[in-house]
């Protein structure tokens, strides 16, 4: 069985639509896949008909965007219900902060001589739930400014560079136990990718198991093997489940194949237990994981 916990759509920065996005999957050869676009579940409905189609099992879920000591940390939550209200509340503040920078970033570009403009953004993001630097960066793209989201990070975009604004980021503790209250799971995408991140250490990690994290995203192309090695060990003492995945973007993002990094069968059962218990729980409905017999061809 060949699993993969992390991908983005159009609902998010992806390039896909989630129904692409579910074919390419089926297509790849994989057995389960999660959506997990950017604090929205804006594409669960279509990726859960596209399922149902191909015949693939698909987990619903996002990717949450937090902060630990004043860094970034991505969230994976699998499972939640987006309409519970500490969750959603979050998710409000989050996506209006990735709106609100946007003119802000604009105009930092436009100070350097690039001419764009809302409308540039609007159309490179194919009606997402927010807009962002991803498809600030595909408008760079599409003006001939850069050759990709990578030059357009490295040069413009990234944390440090001339365009770059900050947002606001959802605690990270607030969060973890906003989504078992919501009847999810959680699951901290690439800790130790990116530069490190948070970097959350052991004691760290150990603390935020305490809370109700589910799991850490161990294979991952931000992670050598190193410090795969290192992750995976963390997770077997701590006694979190320890997932791969691709962080598949289609087109926006290369290297990140879908497939090229997969959970053990054995690791998504546990985490999908630990989402029943979570479940169970809550006074709220978590959503269904999808999966039905082909019906067509992927």
């Amino acid at each position: 069985m060949r699993i993969d916990l992390h991908t983005h759509s159009r609902a998010s920065d992806g390039t896909d639509t989630p129904a692409e996005l579910v074919r390419a999957a089926a297509r790849a050869g994989l057995d389960v896949v999660a959506i997990t676009d950017h604090d929205t579940a804006d594409g669960w409905a279509e990726a859960a008909a596209a399922a149902v189609e191909v015949g693939i099992t698909l987990v619903p879920g996002m990717e949450i965007s937090t902060g630990l000591r004043g860094r970034s940390v991505h969230l994976l939550a699998y499972l939640p219900d987006p309409a519970c209200s500490p969750l959603a509340d979050e998710l409000t503040r989050v996506l209006a902060g990735r709106e609100s920078r946007v003119p802000d970033m604009l105009a930092r570009l436009r100070g350097l001589g690039i001419e764009i403009t809302a409308d540039d953004v609007r159309a490179a993001a194919h009606g997402a739930a927010a807009t962002g630097r991803p498809h600030i960066a595909d408008a760079l793209v599409g003006l001939g400014v850069v050759a990709d989201r990578t030059e357009a990070f490295d040069r413009y975009l990234g944390a440090g560079r001339v365009a770059f604004v900050n947002r606001y980021a959802a605690p990270l503790e607030t969060t973890i136990r906003a989504v078992t209250e919501a009847g999810g799971v959680s699951v901290i995408a690439h800790p130790w990718g990116r530069g490190g991140l948070g970097r959350p250490d052991e004691a760290t990690l150990a603390h935020l198991h305490d809370i109700g994290l589910a799991g850490i995203e161990v294979d991952h192309q931000d992670h050598d093997a190193a410090t795969r090695e290192r992750l995976r060990a963390i997770a077997r003492d701590i006694g979190l489940v320890a997932t791969g995945s691709s962080d598949y973007h289609g087109s926006g993002k290369v290297d990140h194949d879908l497939g090229c990094n997969t959970t053990d069968p054995g690791e998504y059962e546990r985490l999908m237990g630990l989402a029943a218990d979570a479940s169970e729980r809550s006074t709220w409905t978590s959503p269904v994981v999808t999966s039905g017999p082909a019906t067509g061809t992927a």
